[in-house]
């Protein structure tokens, strides 16, 4: 055998077809095969990885999803938004003595028999959309490959048969592209199938003909919602809010909808759930085949060839703060610690405290100098980090919005808030807009959220019934006249700028070095040495013993800023220069704080 006699891009189910009967041919029972692998998510994940076949799948999002066709292999970035449970569909049965298998699609190749002998299976339906927050810079690299399949020449599908006496199963039953030619039952379904009403579908999707009509909805980059059905994946490999890349076949029924009507009565249970506010004509779904996990390095260009110890990370850090300084008005102080709070990350959790995270609050901006500094600060971080958010804090806004997602059960669905972020998101709130005012009931609930994500890192979801803490990792920024009482920052740093001048021009080389340099420098591990643990553990006596109103918290967060410090500079252990730096910087924004009291 040369090669595979379905193109895994532009056939995918007819590769999973093949393995399915290979491993019945080999003696393999399928009523054993739920839950479990029979080779297919093997044979892609050698094409995808093996065979550089990654590089070839087209992306699926908004400025695709017209150019795509059904049934083909895409692959499809996004977070976790919802779980929506289980569904059971007929994922094998037999058509004559030949076992046939349903799995990876919304439809049945062949008409089922309502005596055919039927095998009842379970997949997982996640709610996925694009990360929130995430910055445009970041699909310059990872936008669709060529797509291969728009001026494909394959025959179109056939519209699905339906017959009075059909046994109706928790699966739709639709043609996919490709049929086995030699398949009787494929014979007696072409003879019998009903003339296509939309048999140039696909071609008048592609060449924009639906557009605005409302068959292919006006999607855009921000609010493109995709149901991802994963197949053979324990639960805890996938966890809300958590940013994966789903490669499987699409499906984006357009026909579905005017075709309703004629669906048999246990296919109709599928529109009486969330599937009702969901529909196949509407949101494209994703038969997953494989997943990966994602993080900050994978939404970067192609980083610099840099070892995290060598001199060069040291330039990169120079220059980074020399850019800092610059976007902060020449404010070095306030560029350092801007600096540690981007590279800090909660990297652990110790009962209820979240280890590694530095919130900081820069304080004495004015109604001139915000008008200023927020969006060339925010302009800034957005030009570094994948994920960012702002968030204009007023009275207005707490007592109107809901920042903690909630549970609507009419729509069985998980409605967002504006704090359901992805792990690494940046988060800047502005609070110069905030007056003097009352707060409602949902202006004090949100003010709690706030307050927990900042001291805790957690988010309460709201399930009527019950509450629900969501462990997060978000940076917080909070821009301020004075110290915040809502949200108590880790750090609280009087703002001196002394130039309001900034070149925002930056040479894209070094955006992407510093970049990878954060993203990197985030991820190091770190660790003190026992000589250095008795030299931090003097100094933090004698910390405690010249200000004794210095907490549990202040002792953590200078090692925290010990962490930052060393990593910083592409270190892994925190050396005794590092530690001398970490006291001299508290020491000079101690002394700013005071001078602004």
């Amino acid at each position: 055998m040369v090669g595979l006699p379905y193109d895994c891009l532009a056939n995918p189910l007819g590769a999973v077809r093949l393995t399915f009967e290979k491993a019945v041919a080999s003696g393999s029972d399928p009523s054993t095969f739920d839950g479990k692998d029979w080779g297919a998510a093997d044979l892609f994940r050698n094409f995808l990885y093996d065979n550089d076949g990654l590089s070839q799948v087209p992306m699926l999002n908004a400025a695709t999803i017209r150019s795509l066709q059904p049934n083909t292999l895409v692959k499809f970035r996004g977070m976790i938004q919802d779980m929506l449970g289980n569904e059971f569909y007929v994922g094998a049965y037999k058509d004559g003595d030949v076992w046939r298998t349903n799995k990876f699609a919304d439809h049945s190749q062949f008409p089922m028999e309502s005596s055919s002998v039927m095998r009842v299976w379970e997949r997982r339906m996640l709610y996925c959309v694009p990360v929130p927050g995430q910055n445009s810079w970041t699909e310059s690299f990872c936008e669709a490959a060529v797509i291969p399949f728009t001026n494909s020449t394959s025959p179109p599908r056939e519209k699905r048969q339906r017959d009075d006496d059909m046994s109706t199963d928790d699966v739709d039953m639709q043609a996919p592209d490709q049929e086995f030619e030699d398949s009787p039952s494929a014979k007696r379904k072409r003879e019998q199938s009903i003339p296509s009403q939309s048999s140039n579908l696909q071609e008048n999707i592609i060449g924009g003909t639906y557009s605005g009509t409302g068959l292919v909805p006006d999607f855009n980059r921000n609010s493109f919602p995709c149901l991802v059905k994963i197949y053979d994946s324990p639960e805890s490999d996938l966890k809300l809010n958590d940013v994966f890349e789903f490669i499987g076949v699409l499906t984006f029924d357009t026909e579905l909808k005017a075709d309703s009507d004629e669906i048999g009565e246990l296919d109709t249970s599928l529109y009486e759930d969330a599937m009702t506010h969901l529909p196949p004509s509407k949101v494209p779904r994703i038969h997953c085949l494989v997943h990966r996990k994602l993080d900050v390095h994978d939404f970067l260009s192609s980083p610099p060839v840099l070892e995290p110890k060598s001199h060069l990370v040291k330039e990169i850090r120079q220059a980074l703060l020399g850019h800092l300084t610059a976007v902060l008005g020449n404010d070095g102080l306030a560029a350092e610690f801007m600096l540690l709070h981007l590279l800090s990350r909660v990297h652990a959790r110790v009962d209820a405290v979240a280890v590694g995270k530095l919130s900081l609050n820069l304080i004495c901006l004015n109604k001139d100098s915000i008008s200023v500094f927020r969006n060339r600060l925010n302009r800034a971080i957005r030009n570094l980090v994948p994920f960012t958010h702002s968030l204009p804090l007023s009275i207005d806004y707490l007592n109107s919005v809901s920042l903690a997602p909630r549970k609507d059960y009419q729509i069985n669905r998980l409605v967002s808030g504006a704090l359901q972020l992805a792990e690494g998101s940046h988060l800047t709130i502005d609070e110069t807009q905030l007056q003097a005012g009352t707060l409602n009931t949902t202006g004090v609930d949100n003010a709690r959220v706030l307050k927990s994500l900042m001291e805790l890192q957690k988010v309460e979801y709201d399930f009527t019934y019950y509450k629900m803490e969501m462990t997060a990792d978000v940076q917080l920024l909070i821009l301020s006249e004075g110290k915040s009482n809502i949200l108590p920052a880790d750090l609280v740093l009087p703002f001196r700028p002394s130039s309001v001048d900034c070149c925002d021009n930056v040479d894209p080389e070094l955006l992407k070095a510093w970049r990878w340099y954060l993203a990197t420098m985030r991820s190091l591990p770190h660790s003190i040495e026992q000589e250095m643990q008795k030299v931090v553990e003097d100094d933090l006596v004698a910390a405690r013993q010249a200000d004794r109103s210095l907490g549990s918290q202040g002792l953590g967060r200078l090692l925290t800023m010990g962490r930052l410090v060393s990593v910083s500079f592409g270190e892994t252990c925190l050396s005794l220069d590092h530690w001398q730096m970490v006291k001299e910087l508290e020491r000079l924004r101690r002394e700013r704080v005071q001078e602004s009291m």
